[in-house]
């Protein structure tokens, strides 16, 4: 009966660290209002020199055909 307490305690302790980080996880997008990693800049908005040549690149060749 002792190595089905401890097989039972062994579980526990890797489903507590399996589940660790869903959990962070759910904690922080509860507690800035559905805000995982707080305010964060929405994708494609930003400005940047890698964005703009290739918005260039792409005009020039969609004017070419």
């Amino acid at each position: 009966m002792g190595s089905v307490i401890e097989l039972f305690l062994v579980m526990m302790v890797i489903a507590t660290l399996a589940f660790a980080p869903l959990g962070y996880f759910i904690y922080m997008y509860t507690k800035k209002n559905g805000e995982p990693f707080g305010d964060i800049e929405p994708h494609g908005d930003s400005e940047s020199p890698l964005l703009n040549t290739l918005e260039k690149i792409i005009h020039k060749v969609t004017k070419r055909t």
